[in-house]
């Protein structure tokens, strides 16, 4: 099952000092390490940002009632604010879909698939720009760069109540989706700057079920804006964009303020704590990151089948996420008959589903410590309800069962974004799987509305089988996926058992910025 490092014996290894604050950030080779399939790793100082401070760390006192009480500290400070980012990021991917009932597809005079562009003209963006967003990522400052993106996607939310023309809100949607592209692998990198593996799984839950959050708030908001329609000088729905978009600005700001770069960086951890969290994150077998891009890495990314089992079954699993967002109101209002404002309340159950859901499927990891199975429970469910929803014709209230208790489904990305945070070592690696997934995200999202042909309304049958097609695809990639990781553990556990394993023998190998595939040491979490 899952685990952290193995441990190794003074009687196993001598361990030698070898960075010094005089040659990390150097190209000098300082050292080598055979990785599992017998090729031989050159260690520069070109090491991992964490390196620095982990050469301070032999006189830190190891207590772990300090442990906790930090933990409990960093968990304070930094979840509410990303879970409240990501509440909004959510409601401004459903915002549209809100608007749509309220207006705006009259407003634009929208016919046959000019609705369907409107979502996947975002993702068109997020796709042209998931690699080059990722690089900013890795060269500028982690957390200042995400606040840019932050405001800016906020600013640019605010002006979708400008546009006179389509081709107007289009353009605007296609720039929403390049400034919203940097945002999830940004905050995958933070997780795993901040928790340790065992630890990432549970928070990363926690911040992305907050969709569900941004569900009912934006639900909530745009039933209160319809409902009162008649007081406003301007459409509700412009409002809607506008509420949105200020409310997004301003954790922007928030984010440039109170989340730092790197976690020695906190204003709010003081001298002794900023040196635990390095200590801390050890286990990881990975740092903070590493600035300089390294073309091994990203070779060997390309050349890692997990990847591509990642890419497809982003691709897979997000082909219906595409669909339901920008097509769930209107699937209440023509499939099941309720109308223009009561589909807007009626949309509420689907954000507690994926809050509470997420969250309770997530809390089953302290007994089942394999969260690739949970992921495997969770698809599995999410297609029994889309069969409902596809299948069931002659019974509407199993349906809207099927429909709501879908959105369970999100729990499967959710140990998608873990997996990068733990079993992705090396950061031009982890940067370019999480990108190359990102890809896979954006094209199945892309794809999910063109699903839902506007000469099959009010029933969608095409665009509610191609839902249950996908479910069935990415089960097997979710398998696949667990049996790779498997079978890699238990042969690197064989070896060191057999005495056949070489395990580096210098300090604070954990920060030399090897790979997954480069470090013997490393065990993919389950």
């Amino acid at each position: 099952m899952a685990s952290s490092s193995i441990e190794k014996s003074p009687e196993d290894t001598t361990i030698r000092p070898t960075f010094s604050k005089e040659n990390i950030n150097s190209n000098e080779i300082l050292a080598t390490v055979r990785s599992i399939d017998g090729k031989v790793v050159e260690v520069t100082g070109n090491v991992d940002e964490a390196m620095k401070y982990a050469l301070d760390l032999e006189d830190v006192d190891i207590d772990d009632e300090k442990f906790k009480k930090l933990l409990r500290k960093i968990d304070f400070h930094l979840l509410p604010l990303i879970c409240l980012l990501y509440a909004l990021q959510f409601m401004d991917k459903t915002s549209s879909s809100y608007a749509a009932v309220m207006g705006l597809r009259t407003y634009y005079k929208m016919e046959g698939v000019m609705y369907s562009w409107v979502g996947s003209s975002f993702y068109l963006g997020y796709l042209a720009f998931e690699f080059p967003v990722s690089a900013l990522l890795q060269r500028f400052p982690v957390a200042k760069t995400a606040s840019a993106f932050v405001i800016i996607w906020g600013v640019l939310l605010c002006l979708h109540a400008t546009p006179s023309t389509y081709p107007g809100l289009i353009t605007l949607r296609t720039l929403l989706g390049i400034f919203e592209s940097g945002i999830t692998p940004a905050m995958v990198i933070i997780t795993g700057q901040w928790y340790k593996k065992e630890e990432q799984f549970l928070r990363t839950s926690l911040w992305f079920s907050c969709n569900g959050l941004g569900t009912i708030m934006g639900s909530a908001i745009a039933y209160g804006l319809a409902t009162h329609e008649s007081s406003y000088s301007m459409p509700a729905w412009k409002i809607l964009f506008i509420v949105v978009g200020v409310m997004t600005i301003f954790v922007g700001i928030l984010i440039l303020i109170w989340i730092p770069d790197l976690p020695t960086k906190a204003i709010w951890l003081t001298e002794e704590e900023k040196r635990l969290t390095v200590l801390r994150i050890k286990t990881n077998q990975q740092g903070f990151g590493n600035k300089h891009f390294k073309f091994s890495q990203f070779k060997e990314a390309l050349l890692d089948i997990n990847t591509w089992l990642f890419f497809f079954f982003a691709l897979a699993s997000n082909i219906p996420n595409g669909s339901l967002t920008n097509f769930g109101s209107i699937l209440l209002t023509e499939t099941f008959g309720y109308t223009a404002t009561e589909s807007l309340y009626m949309n509420m159950p689907t954000g507690a589903v994926e809050l509470v859901g997420c969250i309770l499927l997530a809390w089953l990891h302290r007994y089942c410590s394999s969260r690739l199975i949970i992921s495997f429970i969770s698809m599995a469910i999410a297609l029994v309800c889309a069969c409902m929803l596809a299948f069931a014709k002659h019974s509407p209230h199993a349906r809207l069962a099927g429909y709501y208790l879908m959105f369970v489904y999100p729990l499967t990305t959710i140990c998608s974004l873990s997996c990068f945070s733990s079993n992705v070592a090396g950061h031009t690696k982890k940067i370019t799987v999480n990108a190359i997934y990102l890809i896979g995200y954006c094209a199945g999202n892309l794809i999910g509305p063109q699903t839902f042909i506007a000469s099959q309304a009010p029933e969608y049958v095409g665009g509610e089988i191609a839902i249950v097609v996908c479910y069935v695809v990415s089960l097997i990639f979710i398998a696949w996926t667990y049996f790779n990781y498997w079978r890699v553990n238990r042969q690197r556990n064989r070896l060191q058992a057999e005495g056949k394993l070489e395990i580096p023998d210098f300090e604070n190998y954990e920060f030399a910025d090897l790979t997954d595939k480069e470090n013997p040491n490393f065990r993919y979490s389950l």
